[in-house]
């Protein structure tokens, strides 16, 4: 996509129309327009020239335009901006991501790549960019921050630090530091979070946060050391607080569960902030296609409550005051002509998306299919990893071939805690008791001895078969989570002859398997074919695992190592701690048998 905000001749033509002087490229007529300033519904005419809005004037006052659309009394908007968004989630390439959101309305995202980052470096931040060229979404792309997320408790595929950002951050496309999750980095002066941070200050450009769980002292050092917004809010208080302290909020659609206490609390606010975003995170292409993406996390919020003027101020002129981009989020002469048209503010459902002054979609669908740039290769080969053994999926204690130990453990699926347990050891290898589960770590990323870590994993079940994923939040090392080694060894080796992705085993059979050889975490295949896939990934593995809504689904398992977060988790290097930056010995007692 060109932007043409800067050029001069294409202003003088739009001036020169709205004078009357020339026709207009494309005049929309009879439109009710919701003016994100004043909050206003009123009727006007919108004329455009090239991609620029041009005039918005009363209903009927011109009638020169090359092309004329009269939308008998249907709403307008600016087109829709996610200010916060993980593309790979989707699991999906730019150009089919671009297929399915435009159509329901989102007109610009700002892409934080660290999926791509983890495994592949400053190159997977390029891939971002090169791809997303000349689409009908405008990719606003962010310099990972987070790779890895957390700096000595495991290791992804590349290590950044004031250097890499600095390379990014010269490059136009990339408009700031994304989300800045080593919070203890910050809050503690590490030198390479300093470096980070100082690289965003010097660039001028957004810095984004990620401040789960701050609070106090804490979220005001937070802030203090130069991050701007916060995505990760855990409760209406949680939100409450950061919004007092000056953070832009960024609500995000993928906590559901969180909407409604969230929602109450802006109610109870004198006003609503101009600091107040949306933004999608992280949505699967299931979800992305049956509920749709910023576009679902709208109408839930206008369902409990909110007016809908309000929560699409959110979505477009909030959010382009937060990307510093005053050519977007605003239908006004002068902005660049994204808009989206519907019939009804009870539930946003756009009949047509105009993008930069082109009709794009109708209906929900796109015009036309997106194609790549053909210069643009797309990164495979990133599993580095030799077939496994049953025997690598053994948890085994140093010293003891038979006998008992008392061992550490991981408890819970989101917010995980300590426990312990006593096992038994037979011929070498721990028996599972009753009620766990294994949780198996092994890098994929060809940059240390990849040795197998394992744990035992408390309050997720005893799994009937394994689920193994290389798409595993934020180092994306390969996960297996099961009871037998012999299914875990069948997910692990499925997904390194594939190049990625997710499987599902049970009693020596494969049960599902989706290929991500991109990057072993993207897809080759139409989005319609891959949501039908994962739907089926998905509902098939509530034969392995018991689900137990909010915390215990499916989508745990891909954020399950996030060893930013406090409480335990397994990585590549093994057991961690998250609040006290430790890797932890599981070993507290053993009892060898005489």
């Amino acid at each position: 996509m060109i932007e043409q905000f800067s050029n001069i001749a294409l202003r003088r033509k739009a001036a020169q129309a709205a004078l009357g002087q020339l026709p207009f490229d494309l005049l929309l007529r009879n439109a009710r327009l919701i003016d994100m300033v004043t909050g206003e519904i009123r009727d006007a005419d919108i004329g455009i020239v090239g991609s620029m809005i041009a005039s918005v004037h009363p209903c009927g006052q011109y009638q020169q335009a090359i092309q004329t659309d009269d939308l008998a009394g249907a709403y307008l908007s600016p087109g829709l901006i996610d200010t916060h968004v993980h593309v790979e989630s989707s699991h999906l390439p730019a150009e089919r991501y671009a297929e399915i959101v435009v159509g329901q309305g989102t007109t610009t995202i700002f892409w934080d790549p660290h999926e791509l980052a983890n495994v592949l470096g400053v190159d997977g931040v390029r891939y971002a960019v090169e791809s997303s060229r000349n689409l009908p979404l405008r990719v606003i792309c962010a310099a990972p921050s987070s790779v890895p997320s957390t700096p000595g408790l495991e290791m992804s595929g590349a290590d950044f630090k004031g250097q890499e950002m600095n390379t990014m951050l010269a490059w136009p496309e990339v408009a700031g530091v994304a989300e800045v999750m080593d919070m203890y980095g910050v809050l503690n002066g590490s030198e390479r979070m300093l470096e980070i941070l100082e690289a965003g200050l010097n660039s001028g450009k957004l810095i984004e946060g990620h401040a789960r769980g701050l609070k106090g002292a804490d979220l005001q050092a937070y802030l203090a050391s130069g991050v701007t917004s916060d995505h990760e809010l855990t409760s209406a208080e949680d939100a409450l607080e950061k919004l007092r302290a000056g953070l832009t909020l960024q609500i995000r659609g993928s906590h559901p569960y969180l909407l409604p206490e969230i929602v109450h609390a802006l109610q109870s606010l004198p006003h609503l902030s101009s600091q107040i975003t949306l933004c999608t995170d992280d949505v699967p292409p299931d979800h992305l296609l049956e509920k749709g993406g910023l576009i679902a996390l709208i109408n839930i919020l206008i369902e409990q409550g909110l007016k809908a003027e309000d929560v699409l101020r959110m979505a477009t002129f909030n959010a382009a005051i937060r990307m510093q981009r005053n050519d977007l989020g605003l239908i006004a002469a002068g902005r660049t002509a994204d808009i989206i048209i519907f019939d009804s503010l009870k539930q946003i459902k756009p009949s047509q998306v105009y993008v930069a002054g082109v009709c794009v979609a109708k209906q929900g669908k796109m015009l036309f299919s997106p194609k790549a740039a053909s210069n643009v290769q797309a990164p495979k080969n990133t599993m580095r990893l030799s077939p496994l053994q049953a025997q690598d999926f053994q948890l085994r204690i140093p010293g003891v071939t038979n006998g008992r130990a008392r061992l550490r453990n991981i408890k819970g699926a989101r917010f995980t805690q300590w426990s312990e347990t006593l096992v038994d050891v037979r011929d070498g290898a721990v028996l599972l008791p009753e009620g766990f589960s294994f949780i198996w770590v092994q890098h994929r990323h060809g940059r240390h001895d990849a040795t197998p870590q394992l744990a035992l994993l408390e309050g997720w079940g005893e799994l009937r078969g394994a689920i193994a994923t290389s798409y595993s939040h934020d180092s994306h090392n390969l996960v297996v989570l099961g009871r037998d080694p012999a299914d875990m060894m069948l997910a692990a080796n499925t997904l390194i002859a594939s190049g990625g992705g997710m499987a599902l085993s049970q009693h020596g059979e494969l049960l599902a398997h989706i290929e991500m050889p991109i990057a072993g975490m993207l897809s080759e295949l139409p989005a319609a074919e891959l949501a039908k896939q994962f739907a089926l990934l998905r509902e098939l593995s509530a034969k392995v695992a018991d689900w137990e809504p909010p915390y215990r689904v499916f989508k745990a398992i891909e954020g399950t190592c996030l060893a930013c977060n406090a409480g335990p988790h397994l990585t590549d290097l093994g057991l961690t701690d998250g609040g006290l930056r430790q890797i932890v010995n599981p070993i507290l007692e053993i009892w060898p048998d005489d």
